[in-house]
Parts: C-alpha cells; sequence; structure tokens
C-alpha cells in the first residue's frame, strides 16, 4: 500500500508539471500475497471536458447527446425525402348514405359500405399502377391513417395491393381524425347547424359540443411539424438505406385533407373556403418537384386543380413549388396582391416616373 501511495503522489507531482490538456497514463502499484504486485494503469487528463469525455460520466451517460454533438459537425447529406405524399379520403362510409346513423352510432365507429370497401381496393390499385410508372424497383409505401373505423377499413382495403415487402411501415395517428360534429348527432338539428356554418363561414363556424375547421387546423399543425421532423430525419428510411422513392399514404377525411393542405400551403381561410370535397376512395398527390419541394402540379394537371377549388394565384404558386428548393421563399407570391391593392398603382406610377424622366 506504500508503494501504491508513493507512485499516486509521485504522479500527481509530475501532472502539476504538465502543459495545459496534456494526457497523462498513472501506474497505481497494488501489493498482493508472497511480495507479489498488481498494476493498474489509469489515463489522466488535465482538461476537465477531456476528462469527461474518456470517463463513464457527463457525456458518456447520454449517447444521445455525442450523436448531436457528431451531427452538429457532420457534413453528411440529410436523408432523401419521400417521392410523394398521397392523400386519400375513406370510401363511401354508412354515414354518407343515411346521415340518420349518426344518431344511434359514434361517429368513429362508422364503418364503410360494400361500394365503399370496393373503394378503397379500386384506390389501392390506382397508387400502385400510380407508383410502377416510376420504373424504379425498390420503391416502398408507408402509411399514416385515422383511428375512425372507416379510416382503418379504407387502409385496410387499400392495403390489398401491396406485398409486406413493399410496407415500410404504418402509424395511427388520431390527429388525422374527422372534425368532431358533436357527439350522438340529432339529426334535423344537425341540417341546421350545417346550414348556419354556411352562412357563419365554414372556417370558423364550431358546431355545439365539437369543433370549428380552426380547431383542425390547429392540431392538423401539430401533424404537420411530426410529419416534417420524420422527413428530416428519414423514419421511413430501412436501417442503413437512402431510398428516394418512399411514398406517403395519408389515409383520413374530407374536411381534415383539405385543412392539411391549407396548413402545408399556406392557403388563406378564403382560398380554403373555395376547396371542394375528396369523393369518396378520392386521391389528392403531392409529389416531389424538380428543387425537392412538393407541388400538386407535378402529378395532377391544371384543369384538376381548377376543378378542386384552385384559383390562379394558387396555381401559380404550385407552380413555383414545382422549381422550387425546401427552404427558399416564393418572395413573388401572388397571393400578396389579394392583401395589398395599391401595388397595382405603385406599378402605375413607377411607369408614369419611367415616361417623364424619359
Amino acid at each position: 500500500m506504500a508503494m501504491a501511495q508513493f507512485c499516486f503522489s509521485a504522479s500527481l507531482c509530475y501532472n502539476s508539471c504538465l502543459p495545459r490538456n496534456a494526457t497523462l497514463s498513472l501506474t497505481l502499484c497494488k501489493p498482493l500475497k508472497n511480495g507479489v504486485f498488481s498494476f493498474n494503469t489509469i489515463q489522466c487528463c488535465t482538461s476537465q471536458r477531456e476528462a469527461i469525455e474518456h470517463s463513464d460520466n457527463g457525456l458518456a451517460s447520454f449517447p444521445e447527446k455525442h450523436l448531436h454533438r457528431k451531427s452538429a459537425t457532420s457534413t453528411k447529406a440529410p436523408p432523401p425525402r419521400p417521392r410523394r405524399i398521397i392523400l386519400v379520403r375513406h370510401g363511401q362510409s354508412e354515414g354518407n348514405v343515411d346521415e340518420s346513423v349518426y344518431t344511434r352510432v359514434s361517429d368513429p365507429k362508422i364503418g364503410l359500405t360494400e361500394k365503399g370497401l370496393e373503394d378503397a381496393e379500386q384506390c389501392g390499385k390506382r397508387i400502385r399502377e400510380m407508383i410502377e410508372k416510376d420504373k424504379v424497383h425498390n420503391w416502398k409505401v408507408y402509411f399514416y391513417v385515422s383511428p375512425y373505423r372507416r379510416g382503418i377499413e379504407t387502409l385496410k382495403g387499400l392495403g390489398r395491393a401491396f406485398e409486406r415487402s413493399r410496407i415500410a411501415g404504418m402509424r395511427e395517428e388520431p390527429r388525422l381524425r374527422e372534425q368532431d360534429f358533436g357527439n350522438f348527432q340529432d339529426r334535423e338539428k344537425m341540417r341546421v347547424e350545417k346550414a348556419i356554418r354556411m352562412l357563419y363561414g365554414r372556417f370558423f363556424y364550431r358546431f355545439p359540443n365539437g369543433e370549428s375547421a380552426a380547431d383542425v387546423y390547429d392540431r392538423i399543425t401539430g401533424f404537420r411539424e411530426t410529419l416534417r421532423a420524420d422527413i428530416d430525419i428519414g423514419r421511413f428510411q430501412p436501417p442503413g438505406e437512402r431510398n428516394p422513392n418512399i411514398n406517403l399514404v395519408i389515409v383520413s377525411h374530407g374536411l381534415t385533407l383539405r385543412v392539411f393542405l391549407m396548413r402545408w400551403y399556406k392557403w388563406t381561410v378564403e382560398q380554403f373556403e373555395r376547396l371542394n370535397n375528396f369523393g369518396n376512395g378520392g386521391v389528392v398527390v403531392m409529389e416531389r418537384g424538380y428543387g425537392g419541394r412538393y407541388s400538386l402540379l407535378v402529378h395532377h394537371t391544371e384543369e384538376e386543380l381548377r376543378e378542386f377549388g384552385l384559383t390562379d394565384d394558387m396555381l401559380s404558386d404550385q407552380e413555383w413549388q414545382k422549381y422550387a428548393k425546401p427552404g427558399e421563399l416564393n418572395y413573388d407570391c401572388p397571393t400578396l396582391n389579394s392583401f395589398f391593392s395599391h401595388f397595382d398603382n405603385d406599378c402605375g406610377d413607377e411607369n408614369e416616373n419611367k415616361i417623364n424622366s424619359s
């Protein structure tokens, strides 16, 4: 023990003479029986930061901090964005055919009709045909789905078009549920409420004991942030892969999907209220454009989008989205003109000044 203390003291004395950030290998001697000694080497660091990183304490106890530190300095490219975000409205439901169902069955438990089941299967086939036109071998699909019964049944139906190896995963997402119209609904009262909503405005009118479209917007904002985070970290990528041919499929409800588009593309309330509903089993496709952003004009024609309710300004923005890169801003966004009507006068003044100066 005396020799161990001597070695340790001598090493500490030597350590005090070391230059800053130097590393010392320290040997401790421990006497055993019959005059035999055991030797243990300890690495000492004069830098506190370095000492923490070499120990089992501090940062070493939190491997995610090491990951963050490495990623902050890493030049590794971000994972590829999914090729498409495909929005699917559920197939025909019992409530779409007979509104009285809502008086005796809770909204989350309303299922599909026979036609609705067929809608779902045909939708899956159309999605697969769309993807196969890419002529790539490594494509996959990943699903987000509303927890409502008609949403789950639609997912099961369209999922028949894909074998297990093509499905990267799925997630049930409560924030994708239908707008809440209240609990069990009185049929006649609901008709009156929907008529009042048209007068009040579809976006802000809140049903008694239920939600407005503005309330749906708030929860969809949370979902959008989750989705963007999943895209940024490559959650849909199999381990060790960087597959650019992942297709996200979101199975939800008509109003919820229109609000999702409104939130993603930053459409105004007035623009939202112009939109028409999806048909049952209908699809709207946001496809990755030439710069990496998602545009409706990559897959859809201008005529299709006009029928959906997009205005000239909205179509102009979709054309910009088609070529823009993630993170870029559209400084020439035509929607500005609907808020600032004096721009036309400014242009006229500028032209007049040019004429006068010439």
